[in-house]
Order: structure tokens, then sequence, then C-alpha cells
């Protein structure tokens, strides 16, 4: 841990125990398909209490070079999960995880749903409706609609709902 970030409120981390959880976290989005490397620097900003780390704090934490460091964080700025800022009264860079993260990146996902939708539509079209790879194209297209409709609803549901909750 470092002097800039506050320590919980309600005592000590256990380092130990957030590394167990930066490595787990990791390897699941790993898993679902990000850079590994990419995946250990976004868990590592999750578990951080200021979701902001430089890359000194990031590659001593990960035990990771300065290079890897580097590489995880160009990934992670270009798909939006983080971002770059000056340190006041430093040339050091910080990197912060992007405000209602989880929020933003399902309404990018959204963008995406309608693109493929509109492309497998095109292509259903194409390839012929009474084809099967036309039925099967056209069943996709027909599931993305259906999953950004949904998609929708639920991003309001849970701005309901994250009112509830009393968090900063």
């Amino acid at each position: 841990m470092n002097e800039a970030e506050p320590r919980d409120r309600r005592g000590p981390r256990d380092d130990e125990a957030v590394s167990r959880f930066v490595e787990r976290f990791a390897a699941q989005l790993t898993e679902a398909g990000m850079q590994r490397m990419a995946a250990r620097v976004f868990a590592q900003l999750l578990a951080s209490d200021g979701g902001a780390m430089t890359s000194a704090e990031l590659g001593e934490a990960l035990q990771i070079s300065p290079a890897a460091v580097s590489g995880a964080v160009s990934y992670l700025s270009q798909v939006n999960m983080v971002s770059r800022e000056r340190e006041p009264g430093s040339r050091r860079d910080r990197y912060v995880l992007h405000n209602e993260l989880w929020y933003e990146t399902f309404t990018r996902r959204d963008q995406i749903l309608t693109l493929w939708e509109k492309t497998l539509r095109d292509g259903a079209a194409g390839l012929g409706p009474d084809t099967p790879a036309g039925a099967r194209v056209a069943e996709t297209a027909a599931f993305f609609e259906f999953m950004q409709a949904e998609l929708l609803g639920l991003m309001d549901r849970w701005r309901t709902h994250r009112a509830t909750l009393n968090l900063p």
C-alpha cells in the first residue's frame, strides 16, 4: 500500500488477501478474453482504495516491469476502462478508473450490439431468409436486438437501485 492511499476506516488491509483477490479476478477477466497483464493492472486499480495508482506503484504491487504496465495501461485506455491524469505538482501520471465504470462499459456494449445487429440483419438478407445460414444469422440478429432492449431497461433499473445504496 502506498502513502497516498488512505487506510480503510475499519482497520489495516490484509495485503495477502488483496493480492489473492487481484490475481483471482484478473484470471477470471483473462478467461473472459481480456489481455492477461491488462486484467492484472485493472484488478489492482480496482482493489486500490483510491482507484488510482502511478506506473511505479502498479509495477511494485504486481511485480511487473514498467513496459508491462505501459502496455496494459495502453490497452485499458483504448477500451476506456482507465484514464491518465497528471499528478498535481508532479510530472508523474496516475492511472485512474473511470467513475461508474461498469455502467459505462455496458452502455458502450449497447453501441456495439446496435452495430452487430445491423450487420447481422444485412447478412441475413444477403444470405437469404430461407437458407439455413440466413435463418441462423437472422436469429443471431434477433438475439442482439433483444439483448439491447433488455440492457437499456437493466441500466435504468441499476441507476434506480444504486441511488438506494448510499454509495459515494
